[in-house]
């Protein structure tokens, strides 16, 4: 029996590095992109330590890091009371000790020309899904899709919805997400980078009265997320720039003197937050992963990471599947069961800190973290633990001797 193809539709951090994986693992896998190219707005940028040394293992990690990006060695709350470091990856004891922030489209154009470097692997931007095929027994046995060329049917043994928090695979299928209550949107815009600015700035929250400021470095720019009270977009838009602009520049007074070249809302981009999962993943002949599955909030910057983990996880189960026919339900099933702990782990952690920035935007207080923090991370192991945690997650998977061996890498310890 030959191996089954696998359609992978989505683009996005998780669909692409799974394709790359099934693809060098000789497995034939067709990703499908609905945008003519990766490049998108206010994506995340953040590659953890993990992603880093997971790289190197698979031989790419040091072309990634020639393409530009900044390397962030610590996590910092600047609040009313004073700076907390809660986060220091420079402690961590790895060559890969910082979060590189690279802009999402650099890293997936890499990712993308990486897959091409195998003959299993295809990929077609511009194909928006537009149904699911299934068999007599309903089980999903490829998508139909229109791009520039019309309409096409591709078969596959598995599909692989990878399409994010609005996925059209999710939906096609019939599977809802269930929300668990984020109370925060952002607006994101850039800023120039300057000469001067602080060294350190690179990952940073800015907690004011009612709403803060979560601070992003890139080559070149900074991304600025202003935070809104959930659905409070319209409020926004008829206040205008100016009461952004001034809580930007008191908040983080270095960017005082460019606030002015914010001078519209439509420079502003929309995150609405969102924290949800879907109860199954998948369905005779699909698996949803990364957001399609469960939608990780801003908070940690690790929707990539998880996303990553839940490719790897999934190749590690469908690598030696695939080579047999179509994966049978106890693979898919056993992909669920390997992340989801992890991902409620993470989940969880995230509705606590949604609640907290809420009741203190109800009472008109200043977001403040808990006063002990402020004492505990002055100790560098837990400022050590806090950054381990972050750069690498709950349970974070590694590549089995059987992938080892199908992606021709030397097994771990």
């Amino acid at each position: 029996m030959t191996a089954a193809r696998t359609v992978v539709v989505g683009g996005g951090p998780g669909g692409t590095f799974l394709a790359y994986l099934l693809a060098r693992a000789g497995r034939p896998v067709t990703l499908l992109e609905r945008h003519h190219d990766f490049d998108r707005d206010f994506r995340g940028d953040s590659l953890h330590p993990w992603t880093l040394e997971l790289f190197d293992r698979l031989g790419i990690g040091d072309r990634l890091l020639e393409r530009p990006h900044v390397k962030a060695h610590a996590f910092r709350l600047h609040t009313p009371r004073g700076l907390v470091t809660t986060s220091e990856y420079r402690l961590l004891d790895t060559p890969r000790n910082y979060v590189a922030l690279m802009p999402q489209v650099r890293f997936l154009d890499f990712l993308a020309a990486e897959a091409s470097r195998f003959d299993a692997f295809s990929l077609v931007m511009g194909a928006r899904v537009t149904g699911l095929l299934s068999g007599d027994d309903g089980a999903v046995t490829g998508v139909r899709y229109r791009d520039d060329d019309g309409e096409h049917e591709l078969p596959a043994g598995l599909v692989v919805g990878a399409d994010g928090r609005f996925s059209q695979v999710r939906r096609l299928a019939g599977i809802e997400p269930v929300s668990m209550g984020a109370q925060t949107d952002l607006l994101w815009f850039t800023l120039p980078h300057r000469d001067g600015d602080p060294d350190d700035a690179d990952v940073d929250l800015y907690l004011g009265v009612h709403h803060y400021i979560g601070l992003i470095g890139g080559p070149g720019r900074w991304q600025v997320g202003y935070s809104l009270p959930k659905g409070g977009l319209p409020a926004a838009r008829e206040a205008g720039v100016e009461p952004i602009r001034r809580f930007v520049a008191g908040q983080v007074p270095w960017l005082a003197d460019r606030v002015h070249l914010l001078e519209d809302m439509k420079q502003t981009t929309l995150l609405s937050v969102d924290i949800s999962r879907v109860a199954d993943w998948h369905r005779p002949g699909l698996l949803l992963i990364g957001d399609a599955a469960h939608v990780i909030s801003p908070v940690g910057g690790n929707g990539i990471l998880m996303a990553l983990q839940d490719a790897l996880a999934a190749a590690d189960r469908l690598v030696p599947a695939l080579a047999s026919g179509a994966p049978g339900a106890d693979v898919l099933a056993a992909v669920q069961a390997d992340r989801e702990p992890a991902i409620r782990e993470v989940q969880a952690g995230q509705v606590r800190v949604e609640r907290q920035v809420a009741k203190a935007r109800e009472r008109g207080r200043p977001i403040t973290p808990p006063g002990f923090l402020r004492w505990l991370t002055r100790i560098p192991a837990v400022r050590a633990r806090s950054a381990r945690s972050n750069a690498y997650g709950p349970n974070p998977p590694a590549p089995s001797p059987e992938l080892c061996r199908a992606l021709e890498l030397t097994p771990a310890g």
